[in-house]
């Protein structure tokens, strides 16, 4: 079953950077929610909501249940947030409507487990983490939270790759590359000084 996050808003009447700066003045971030086939609405959010949001992980696969003040609750996926340069607070936020049957593109997180029992690690390799999301195109009703990697088998020069990820049945990778590698172990690399400093020492007895 799909998880929503529920939040709630409020509506804006006026569009343009004049009505956006009147809404922060009033201690609101504007917003937008636009997209499946609907005329665009305006939004007002808290700021702390944003906040929230936006320091936990996987937001940019998320479905949000907004409700909408004076109108019915629409689902959407949190596209953009836009911050002040200097102070990094929000100053706008773009929502994309879904719409059940049409394919979107999202950014899903990878959560990676047994890392601290991988053989190659125990054995003091290093594991490589080379991407931490993966974009995928998926039907609405199938977005996942999150995409599991393990990497409690991997050993020296192992990898776990797309097909190894757990919760990708229903979603298409936007790579051409289907198998890509998700994460590696490299063995330690082996410090050469000591030799070479031994070889100096004998070259100047000699």
């Amino acid at each position: 079953m799909t998880k929503f996050t529920k939040i709630e808003v409020s509506s804006r009447a006026k569009a343009g950077k004049g009505a956006a700066r009147a809404t922060r003045r009033a201690g609101h971030v504007p917003g937008v929610i636009y997209g499946g086939g609907q005329e665009p609405t305006l939004i007002a959010l808290d700021p702390r909501i944003v906040h929230r949001e936006l320091h936990k992980s996987g937001w940019r696969s998320r479905i949000y249940d907004i409700s909408v003040e004076g109108g019915a609750s629409v689902h959407a996926l949190l596209r953009e947030i836009q911050l002040h340069p200097v102070t990094d607070a929000p100053i706008h936020v773009d929502y994309q409507r879904l719409a059940a049957g049409h394919k979107v593109h999202v950014e899903v997180e990878i959560r990676f487990t047994g890392e601290e029992v991988s053989p190659g690690v125990k054995r003091g390799g290093v594991m490589n983490i080379v991407r931490h999301t993966v974009d995928v195109v998926v039907d609405p009703a199938d977005i996942p939270e999150f995409f599991t990697a393990d990497l409690s088998q991997l050993d020296f020069h192992d990898n776990v790759r797309w097909e190894d990820l757990k919760g990708t049945e229903k979603v298409t990778p936007v790579l051409q590359d289907n198998n890509f590698v998700i994460a590696n172990v490299a063995p330690p690399s082996v410090d050469e000084e000591p030799e070479a400093a031994e070889g100096d020492e004998a070259a100047a007895e000699g």
